[in-house]
Parts: C-alpha cells; sequence; structure tokens
C-alpha cells in the first residue's frame, strides 16, 4: 500500500493578527503544505473571526492551498462568497442548519473542494452518508470556536473509523484532526489514520515557527509510520 500523503496546515487563528503577511512567509517557509482559515459567524459559536475579506487578503499573499472550515450556521449563504474569495476546500458542519448533501454539491458546484466536519460529541454515522462526496472528513479534537483547548484523545476511535471508511470507499478523502495538535497528540491522530493536521498554538506558539513545523512533521511521519493498515 503507497504510503498516506501527510499535510501539516497550520492555523492563523493563532497567528498574530498585526502581522499576518508575516506569518505566512514564515509557514511558507518552513515547509507548510496549506493554510487553515476559522470562520465563525457569532452564531453556530459564539465567537467572530474572519470573512471573505481576510480571505481574499490572504489569497493574495500566498500560493498554498486555502483550508475554510466554516463554524457557520448557513454554509449554503456563504459558500460562493468564500469560493470567489479564494478558498480551496470549505469545510462545513453536520450540525449545521443547512442539508449537508445541497452544501456538498454547491461546494462542488463552484469548483472547490468539499470537507464535512463533527464536532466532538456528534456521532461517526452522520457523516457516513456523504463519505464518498467529500474530499475532506474533519474530526474536531476540541469543541469548535475557542482556540487554546486541549487535544480530547477520546475522538480517536472516530479518526480510525474515518480512515477505515476511506480506506473501504478507496477513496482519497482526507482524514483530519483539528484542535490541540501538539507534536504528541499528533503522532496519536496519525497512529489513528490522520493525514491532514490542523496545528495553531504548536507552531505559533512558543518556540520558532521552523523548528515547531519541524517537531509536527516528525510527529506525523513516526505516527503514520506505526499505523494499523
Amino acid at each position: 500500500m503507497p504510503a498516506r500523503r501527510l499535510r501539516l496546515a497550520p492555523s492563523l487563528l493563532s497567528a498574530d493578527f498585526a502581522d499576518l503577511a508575516g506569518a505566512i512567509r514564515a509557514v511558507e517557509a518552513a515547509g507548510a503544505d496549506a493554510l487553515h482559515l476559522d470562520v465563525m459567524d457569532g452564531h453556530f459559536v459564539p465567537n467572530i473571526s474572519f470573512g471573505p475579506a481576510l480571505v481574499s487578503a490572504v489569497r493574495a499573499r500566498t500560493k498554498l492551498p486555502l483550508d475554510l472550515h466554516l463554524m457557520i450556521e448557513r454554509p449554503l449563504r456563504y459558500l460562493e462568497s468564500f469560493r470567489q474569495a479564494g478558498g480551496d476546500t470549505l469545510v462545513f458542519h453536520l450540525e449545521a442548519k443547512d442539508d449537508p448533501r445541497e452544501v456538498v454539491r454547491a461546494a462542488h458546484r463552484l469548483g472547490g473542494q468539499v470537507g464535512a466536519a463533527l464536532r466532538p460529541g456528534t456521532p461517526f454515522a452522520e457523516v457516513e452518508p456523504l463519505a464518498e462526496e467529500l474530499d475532506q472528513i474533519l474530526v474536531m479534537s476540541v469543541h469548535p470556536g475557542f482556540s487554546g483547548q486541549k487535544f480530547l484523545a477520546d475522538v480517536l476511535p472516530k479518526v480510525a473509523s474515518a480512515r477505515a471508511l476511506v480506506d473501504r470507499l478507496g477513496g482519497t478523502a482526507d482524514v483530519s484532526i483539528d484542535g490541540g495538535v501538539t507534536d504528541v497528540a499528533a503522532v496519536e491522530a496519525a497512529r489513528a489514520g490522520a493525514t491532514f493536521f490542523v496545528c495553531g498554538n504548536s507552531v505559533f506558539g512558543e518556540g520558532s515557527v521552523p523548528e515547531n513545523l519541524r517537531k509536527l512533521r516528525v510527529a506525523v511521519e513516526d505516527g503514520a509510520a506505526r499505523a494499523v493498515r
């Protein structure tokens, strides 16, 4: 079986907002594979964060893929705006108010990739009917809406279920993990089958960005090497 493609996506929510251009340059130079942007509407989650204008500004400063995590109640209303702003992958929540299948199809009509995210308490069975149409399954390892939370290890069986489902379908969808992904947690997530790792404070927190990304890269490769195939 060929090696799985492992990708690191630093989350700009944890970067210095006064120097996002500098943060983008730093992670690009350090070998990041994508950038993750958290979009919050103040309804689906309490906080408000990035809108299309910010996504467009980021798009103008990088060629890295932009992975947009839409923590919004009505994703159908905003898919086109975020796609036009430069989002490559539009990840919506299964718990949002719009019909999930309609969201998936609308995102694909716009020419983008689409992912479905599950809160820690959402049963994995809810994503199964959509799996063949998805480019990414995002397992939240914290409760969405706030940065700096600790990794919830009890979601790892859900990661393993996502991995098994994608493999059984013969698909190429990413199994993504987001929330408290330190180098220690990254090992376990990769071992469970994750391939796309959203990393915020573990990149932009203490230490240098290049060294932090290097540690994460080593961690995910170590975990993947020990994964059950």
